[in-house]
């Protein structure tokens, strides 16, 4: 190489490190995984709520079987609520919060994903059908239906349109960047980001599974709940998935980065996991809403068709 060259070389490096300061020092150094590996903790509120979760969900179902009915409280009930609890609980108690919180922007739109989405998901399906309304014990349940407050309030809180607009405004909220990054630097407001992610996923798929059997929403009316849950996400996930530059600053200012992940690395890889996510948990339950519909339409046409003219 000539000195030219070299020289030209060394110009362009510099003006790359001046355009992209953050990401030029985010490269810093390489943490293994063994730094946050062992950081397992027990916040006090989340095992206060999983357990009383759990107490609750244990007295439905032996009630409910108690009064014969095992074909709404079959065992797949308590493995669907674990591994629903356990995918609400472990992304808050594990390794994966410190990754999130500390390393990596993959790791904490994992963490999202799974406390306000899948756990959800999975929960309202555990109660799903008469088992929602053994929940409450009888002697709690009889003076909160009199509260005519509450039941105002849940009313309103259940409303389609409400529920989904509560889920667009914190999940588009919540991802702005400068209220992400203030989520970061204040621990009690990141308590709260994840409480309302937990609340809007819930709601969410209390609208699509209906476990109450309510009936707010027909079976179009679903499809189109859950596509326009994925149409409004669609923002985040394109804005991690093709943004030229970092979108977050602390996770583009972290000098240290684990597993080596760089900076716009980690970045699409957040929008993928989100993306995946989406997928798998909205677009499995639109093509299970669908296929009854089309099965139909198939048949029809095959009747028509061997229908003699």
């Amino acid at each position: 190489m000539t000195r030219r060259s070299r020289a030209t070389a060394l110009a362009g490096s510099a003006v790359a490190a001046l355009a992209a300061p953050q990401v030029a020092a985010a490269h810093v150094a390489t943490v293994p995984a063994s730094r946050v590996g062992d950081d397992w903790h027990a916040p006090p509120a989340v095992l206060a709520i999983a357990a009383l979760g759990t107490v609750l969900f244990v007295q439905a179902f032996v009630r409910l079987r108690r009064r014969g009915r095992a074909d709404h409280a079959g065992w797949d009930r308590p493995a669907l609520f674990a591994a629903g609890l356990a995918l609400g609980v472990l992304p808050l108690v594990s390794p994966l919060d410190a990754a999130g919180d500390h390393y990596l922007l993959s790791a904490h739109m994992l963490q999202h994903v799974l406390i306000g989405d899948a756990a959800p998901l999975l929960l309202v399906l555990a109660v799903r059908g008469p088992l929602v309304f053994f929940l409450l014990p009888p002697s709690v349940l009889k003076p909160l239906a009199s509260f005519d407050p509450l039941r105002a309030f849940l009313r309103t809180l259940l409303r389609p349109g409400v529920s989904f607009g509560l889920w667009v405004a914190v999940m588009l909220g919540w991802h702005v960047p400068a209220a992400y990054d203030f989520t970061l630097s204040h621990a009690v407001v990141h308590d709260v980001e994840h409480a309302t992610f937990v609340l809007v996923g819930t709601l969410a798929w209390v609208q699509l599974i209906d476990p109450a059997r309510h009936g707010r929403l027909s079976r179009g009316g679903r499809i189109a709940f859950a596509f326009g849950l994925f149409v409004l996400s669609q923002p985040i996930m394109d804005g991690l998935l093709f943004a030229p530059s970092a979108v977050y600053h602390p996770y583009a200012a972290q000098p240290d980065r684990l597993l080596g992940l760089s900076v716009m690395t980690d970045q699409r890889l957040a929008g993928a996991v989100m993306l995946v996510e989406q997928l798998l948990t909205l677009g499995t339950f639109i093509a299970v809403l669908l296929w009854p519909l089309l099965r139909g339409r198939r048949g029809a046409r095959a009747i028509a068709v061997q229908r003699p003219a």
